[in-house]
């Protein structure tokens, strides 16, 4: 195998890593846009409750998607370690 195979796998795997980042960012983003409107029109400023709240929201959003989203994540990473062998071969 050549380099080239190599930079493929790594730019799946990347690309692959970043849509299983993109819900969890996005749903954080839309939770902390939702709480700052609530404490700037009830001027509550607690610093706790946001942080509270965007763990909440990412820690659900992982456990809803994960099934979806791990499933591609799982069939690069046996598809790297069957090519394990021929990528390591010239090196």
């Amino acid at each position: 195998m050549d380099d080239t195979t190599i930079l493929a796998h790594m730019s799946r795997s990347l690309v692959l890593f970043m849509i299983w980042v993109l819900p969890p960012l996005i749903a954080a983003a839309v939770a902390e846009t939702i709480i700052g409107i609530l404490q700037a029109a009830t001027q509550l400023q607690d610093q706790t409750l946001p942080l509270t709240v965007k763990l909440l929201v990412v820690v659900a959003v992982i456990a809803l998607f994960s099934p979806v989203l791990s499933a591609p994540l799982i069939e690069q990473a046996k598809q790297i370690f069957t090519d394990f062998p021929g990528l390591t071969a010239s090196y």
